[in-house]
């Protein structure tokens, strides 16, 4: 991972972006703060990324995904 400001990657956007075509991960800083991050779509050893969603519509949340924890298992985490 390579980390590149805004200003080096205007001044030279060619360089980076090859960096990216052979497999290098940019992130990008402004003021030393992360702002992006710049991957390649296909890895250095040319095999396919895995794409988003691959398991799409194999695991459904149950309804009650988003209530509240049983008292009791809540205890446990909180160690009371």
């Amino acid at each position: 991972m390579l980390n590149v400001t805004i200003d080096e990657i205007q001044r030279n956007p060619l360089k980076y972006l090859q960096q990216v075509e052979a497999g290098e991960t940019l992130v990008i800083t402004r003021s030393n703060q992360p702002i992006a991050e710049v991957k390649p779509i296909i890895s250095s050893t040319g095999k396919q990324l895995r794409p988003f969603g691959l398991c799409a519509g194999e695991f459904i949340l149950p309804d009650d995904f988003n209530a509240p924890l049983p008292a009791e298992i809540l205890s446990e985490f909180e160690a009371k």
